[in-house]
């Protein structure tokens, strides 16, 4: 058995007691948390598979997860701190260090990075001057890089704080949605539809949404990195 990956880690441990952000008082589940909790164990047949669903329920009620709330959600399943860290840290929705009010993440996987995913990356840091992984001043925006999203036909694309997808980007949609969320207005889920299906489905693959736009031909990028 190789030792490489014990010898030198891919993902360094962080100190697992730094200064906290949070009190001990503040590091407890109320009673409603606890009973759903344990009513995510009984969904697995190893209560550690609950986990993901308390690191979530846990970034909701703090904000975002430092090591001594990973902590807390490892000790409540009886897990170790290098598991619960493993799992905190292969997703990238969950947050490690405290967010603006909304985190762009703007996909730069292949389909996007070559329909002008850093295009738009770069014109966000521009307009929002910031860096990607950067918090503006006002503390209202994080930008983000972002692998996959599973969303290539509509690229390029982002995720707005872990929710709704914005679609087939431009500068000019990008100016649009930071005037919105400044002034409190997240868009709403938009259905991406197939040319081949406006006739068959009436243009709308899904029939509980109100918002729906048809498929665009996508851009091809000025820049790739």
């Amino acid at each position: 058995m190789s030792t490489f990956g014990i010898q030198q880690p891919i993902v360094e441990l962080p100190d697992q007691d730094p200064e906290r952000d949070f009190s001990d008082e503040e590091l407890v589940w109320t009673e409603e948390e606890q009973e759903q909790i344990e009513a995510w164990e009984e969904q697995y047949a190893d209560e550690q598979g609950a986990i993901m669903k308390v690191l979530w329920l846990a970034q909701e009620k703090f904000g975002y997860l430092p090591p001594e709330v990973i902590k807390l959600c490892g000790e409540t399943l009886d897990m170790s701190f290098s598991q619960t860290y493993g799992v905190a840290t292969f997703y990238h929705q969950y947050f490690k260090e405290e967010k603006g009010s909304y985190v762009l993440d703007v996909c730069t996987c292949f389909t996007c990075q070559v329909c002008g995913g850093y295009d738009i990356l770069h014109y966000l840091e521009e307009k929002l001057d910031v860096h990607a992984g950067e918090t503006t001043d006002d503390g209202m925006f994080t930008v983000q890089e972002a692998e996959c999203l599973g969303s290539c036909g509509s690229a390029p694309m982002m995720e707005i704080t872990n929710g709704v997808y914005v679609h087939q980007l431009t500068p000019e949609k990008i100016d649009d949605l930071i005037e919105s969320l400044r002034a409190g207005e997240v868009p709403e889920f938009t259905s991406v539809t197939l040319p081949q299906d406006e006739d068959e489905m009436d243009g709308n693959r899904r029939t509980d949404v109100e918002n729906t736009t048809t498929y665009e031909t996508q851009p091809r990028a000025e820049h790739m990195e």
